[in-house]
């Protein structure tokens, strides 16, 4: 998607967008092979948080019309939604 923006933002926008996207997944994957409770839902967090920064990101894109990203935003949100829950599994699990 960030291809066909305005060469100017390769390093502003897009390079944000990227970053943030790439945070969410690799914070997922670091947090699962964490031992403790605690430590899963730290990683957890700041995936949810670079999640929200990704969206905010989306939300500008689309106003700067640069492209529209409502597909991506329900995609955003159906993330959230399986994050939240599988912070709340961690969270009233045996785990400790």
């Amino acid at each position: 998607m960030t291809e066909s923006f305005p060469k100017s933002e390769i390093f502003g926008l897009t390079s944000q967008i990227r970053r943030s996207a790439v945070s969410i997944v690799a914070n997922i994957v670091e947090g699962y092979k964490r031992k403790s409770k605690l430590e899963k839902l730290r990683f957890l967090n700041i995936s949810q948080s670079s999640l929200e920064e990704t969206r905010f990101y989306l939300i500008l894109a689309n106003d700067l019309k640069y492209h529209d990203t409502k597909e991506l935003l329900n995609s955003i949100e159906e993330i959230s939604k399986m994050l939240n829950s599988y912070c709340n599994k961690i969270i009233s699990s045996n785990i400790k």
